[in-house]
């Protein structure tokens, strides 16, 4: 697997989603199934896996910390904090302290004594970005995180919380399908030397080619509420499909390979993290490190992509209303 770095952090090209294996997709599969995907993830070269605290209340910090036990030396480990909007404790000392005690509990289910790269969730609106980023350095100097994160940050939260303490990684979603990090985040990161990290690469599986636009969700299956599986989106979308088609057939590569060697191809410090359940499709994701464009194969795709509209997106609205469909 071919290395990135991320301002300093090595990692794999691409790395692991992890969420899947506890929530967001139906049932999760057994902890000892979910356990041999991610052993197989890392055979096949992946060194990075994300994680979050607020995935299953903790439950997938807890399992990828089982599973990585053995070869923790080997390994990136990002995690992520998230505050409820009306969390009130939002300066000097008190905020600290949360921090410090929210870490502890993600490294104690972690099983380990320090995370490689640390999140804030998402940034809340009524915490200065500035007062987290001095947190933030405080948690570097003890040595508990080696770098820091923001994840849906804007470009104006980016530029004031790096002046503090510089950031390691920008986590926000990214795709061919969703591609609005063009427009600043991505060049602000490329000026300041920051790491660029897409959730979501493959448009939550949009990407792969191989959903149906007959297919129902159930549960809790985000896919239920996320607007570009309603079926008239997904046949509206049918020409980015086909247009993927296209270059996988000639490139002997999947619709989901191309739409990661697109991304890889486009900036050399975006490091996307795609999840599955399924062993196939680990090594179908992970292998698209090894499906590389030409220039010329990639400025074809582009000028295509400037006239197919997308229909269809997903927000974090439209997520928070799945456990009300139940």
């Amino acid at each position: 697997m071919k290395k990135r770095k991320l301002n300093g952090l090595e990692v794999s090209a691409i790395g692991y989603g992890c969420m899947g294996l506890s929530m967001g997709y139906g049932t999760a599969p057994e902890k000892e199934e979910a356990i041999r995907l991610i052993h197989q993830a890392y055979e096949l070269g992946c060194t990075f896996f994300d994680t979050a605290e607020l995935y299953a209340m903790g439950a997938n910090e807890q399992l990828l910390g089982e599973a990585l036990k053995e070869i923790r030396g080997q390994v990136v480990i990002a995690t992520k904090f998230l505050f409820q909007k009306d969390w009130e404790g939002n300066s000097g000392t008190r905020l600290m302290q949360e921090l410090r005690s929210r870490l502890e509990a993600s490294l104690k289910r972690l099983g380990t004594d320090h995370v490689e790269l640390y999140y804030q969730h998402r940034v809340n609106k009524d915490i200065p970005v500035e007062e987290i980023a001095y947190c933030m350095g405080e948690l570097i100097k003890e040595g508990k995180i080696l770098g820091w994160g923001q994840s849906q940050a804007t470009a104006e939260e980016i530029r004031r919380a790096h002046a503090v303490t510089p950031l390691t990684a920008i986590q926000n979603e990214y795709s061919i399908m969703e591609r609005t990090s063009e427009k600043e985040v991505i060049p602000l990161c490329e000026a300041l030397g920051i790491g660029f990290v897409p959730f979501s690469p493959l448009a939550n599986g949009f990407l792969s080619g191989k959903v149906d636009p007959e297919t129902q969700y159930t549960g809790l299956d985000a896919r239920r509420v996320i607007t570009r599986f309603d079926k008239d989106n997904m046949i509206a979308n049918q020409p980015l499909l086909n247009l993927l088609n296209q270059f996988a057939a000639a490139k002997n590569a999947t619709t989901a390979q191309i739409s990661l060697a697109w991304m890889l191809h486009k900036k050399d410090f975006i490091v996307p993290i795609p999840g599955s359940r399924k062993p196939a499709r680990i090594e179908e994701n992970l292998g698209a490190a090894a499906v590389t464009l030409t220039d010329g194969e990639f400025a074809e795709i582009e000028a295509a992509l400037g006239k197919i509209e997308i229909h269809g997106n997903r927000t974090d609205e439209d997520i928070a209303k799945l456990r009300s469909l139940q």
